[in-house]
């Protein structure tokens, strides 16, 4: 089994569901971000989702849209990325930590470069917004030979139709998008998302990790209660964005709220 596969699967054997955060790499700075994924590891987060910053990140609202920006501004490069994820492994060998973004940083110097060097820096998973199931020869194949899990989106509008292209190839664990629209605080309703992930789990045996738009431990356990995973990012990003350098302890006070909440979730149910 990979780390990813375990990782859900001790926490159901707990009876929670998964803690999925992320941050965007480079945010505020390459040298502060390794403080910030310990914070994460730290605070009871279950998966790391790290950001490759890019100029467009078109599936991103202004909180994350401003990372990017201050990474970039950094100097942030993949090479440095790749850097964080390796040192991160070293120093947490069990912690699944997947990449997050879009096509041009992965795929410029060719998807089987990106692949292995992910590969070696010990990433588990990549997620990458803007490439569609349809077009997976892109870099679906390569990362699969590599052993790195390609992670598919799913949204309110794939339908019955489409789910098994985007399905097919898929691993990891399925990320639902809740809303339809970008990151931030636009939140869907609780039955929507209840009803999103019953229809999803009948057509997959890969865990349904739910997110855009979590930002309380109230909601966060809300959606714990039906789903495999939660996963939080724009509220953690901008706590980045205030804190800066000093980030990495409100970070963790941050996250051991929302996995506080987790580990109650379903126990309150019982």
């Amino acid at each position: 089994m990979s780390r990813i596969s375990d990782t859900f699967a001790r926490c159901r054997d707990e009876g929670r569901a998964a803690l999925v955060t992320f941050v965007t790499a480079g945010d505020p700075t390459p040298q502060a971000t390794p403080a910030i994924l310990d914070a994460l590891v730290a605070g009871g987060a279950d998966v790391i989702e790290l950001g490759m910053p890019f100029t467009d990140p078109m599936a991103d609202g202004p909180a994350i849209q401003l990372a990017n920006i201050r990474s970039l501004e950094a100097g942030t490069r993949t090479a440095d990325i790749l850097t964080i994820a390796g040192d991160f492994r070293a120093r947490h060998p069990g912690v699944p930590l997947v990449l997050m973004g879009y096509a041009n940083p992965m795929v410029r110097r060719g998807a089987e470069w990106f692949a292995e060097a992910a590969a070696e820096a010990g990433v588990d998973g990549v997620i990458c917004v803007d490439i569609p199931p349809e077009e997976d020869d892109s870099l679906g194949v390569a990362l699969r030979a590599h052993g790195v899990a390609p992670i598919r989106l799913a949204t309110p509008t794939t339908d019955v139709a489409r789910l098994p292209t985007v399905l097919d190839g898929a691993d990891g664990f399925l990320y639902y998008v809740s809303v339809a629209g970008i990151t931030g605080k636009q939140q869907a309703a609780q039955t929507s998302i209840e009803e999103a992930v019953t229809r999803l789990k009948q057509s997959t045996e890969l865990p349904i990790a739910v997110g855009f738009g979590v930002r309380t431990p109230e909601q966060a356990a809300a959606i714990g209660r039906v789903a495999d995973g939660v996963v939080v990012g724009s509220a953690i990003v901008e706590i980045v964005g205030v804190g800066g350098t000093d980030a990495a302890e409100p970070v963790r006070t941050y996250v051991q709220s929302l996995a506080a909440a987790l580990a109650s979730a379903r126990k309150e149910l019982a």
